[in-house]
């Protein structure tokens, strides 16, 4: 490890703030040493705040529709070959009644820009999910709407919305979407969730194609200003069916050193150990923790539809009941010193 890159991490824990190009230094540098020492440094600034809790949410992926045509993504509008569905009312609110049961107190809708769930749809299943479980946080991933659409899910009761930025470089999302998506207009939706008054998370993907440590350094520059609650983040993980099926993954090792540099930026943030951490390594969820991550977010969605929600290739946890995905994260995350709570899981204020 260079005496310059030790320094930056020093700097980074101290004062939550580097330049640009001190990120990209940063990034650039990244050895085993780094690693383990922004690691080491991320993990006690985790237990100062968060002690060795773990959050847990419920994660409920409702419709794997979109309208959207994003070159990474497994459930992009032109894969024929995507087998597609839709949850019920019905059939939602009996994962979230089994989800309480095994001690969720956090939900995550997720789906695609599915226009079959109108804004009315949505704002009655909300009400509802809301009044059955009132204990309970709910948390929306549903991609890009209006600010009205989005005033209209709070009013409702929803507390959080996740809306991955996927990059902070306007040249690099261009490179990711389609001409008809906007990076301003995703920033600008991001905007409008905090305004709006919800927990809000961003995130993006580590190793995508035509990153680099520059577009990562204004990642980082991204969500020091922006200040999220929640930092999802992962590999990525191509997908047989999309134009960068033959693109190198991310890797595991950047992945978790980025965990470790955001847990350092922001000591508070949310952080998940994700799903892609654990299919691109069978122990990458507890390295996530170890280095720094906060939440898991294990899939409560009926067996049947999991292996249809598919944004990359070889995902994991797309057959396991949701109970035994429960207590296999329960000790997976007791194994290396951390416990899942009951708990809804609100970022602590500092």
């Amino acid at each position: 490890m260079h005496d310059k890159t030790k320094s930056l991490i020093e700097k980074l824990e101290s004062e939550h703030h580097l330049e640009l190009g001190e990120y990209e230094y940063l990034i650039a540098h990244r050895d085993q040493q780094a690693m383990d020492f922004a690691a080491e440094r991320a993990d006690c600034v985790r237990r100062e705040i968060y002690g060795t809790d773990v959050y847990v949410r419920g994660l409920i992926e409702f419709s794997n529709y979109c309208k959207n045509d994003c070159l990474y993504c497994g459930i992009r509008r032109d894969n024929k070959n995507a087998s597609r569905y839709r949850l019920t009312e019905e059939q939602i609110l009996d994962c979230c009644a089994e989800g309480y049961e095994l001690g969720f107190r956090t939900f995550v809708l997720q789906s695609g820009e599915d226009s079959y769930y109108t804004d009315e749809i949505l704002c009655d299943l909300i009400g509802k999910i809301k009044k059955s479980f009132p204990d309970c946080a709910l948390t929306l991933s549903i991609g890009e709407k209006s600010r009205e659409s989005y005033q209209a899910y709070f009013d409702a009761g929803a507390d959080r919305y996740l809306l991955r930025h996927e990059t902070a470089s306007p040249a690099h999302y261009a490179k990711l979407h389609p001409g008809s998506m906007s990076f301003l207009n995703r920033i600008q939706c991001l905007y409008d969730l905090h305004e709006i008054g919800y927990q809000v998370g961003c995130g993006f993907m580590v190793g995508s194609p035509y990153q680099t440590p520059r577009t990562l350094a204004e990642d980082m520059m991204f969500i020091e200003r922006f200040r999220p609650e929640m930092c999802g983040i992962g590999p990525f993980i191509p997908h047989k069916d999309t134009p960068f099926r033959n693109e190198p993954a991310g890797t595991l090792e950047e992945t978790l050193y980025l965990l470790s540099l955001l847990r350092l930026l922001q000591p508070n943030l949310l952080l998940p150990a994700t799903t892609a951490l654990g299919t691109i390594n069978p122990l990458g969820r507890e390295m996530g923790a170890k280095a720094g991550a906060n939440v898991v977010m294990p899939n409560l969605s009926p067996t049947n539809v999991r292996k249809k929600y598919m944004l990359y290739d070889n995902k994991i946890c797309t057959g396991d009941e949701s109970a035994q995905c429960r207590h296999c994260l329960d000790l997976r995350m007791e194994s290396v010193g951390y416990q899942v709570v009951v708990s809804r899981g609100d970022i602590i204020r500092k």
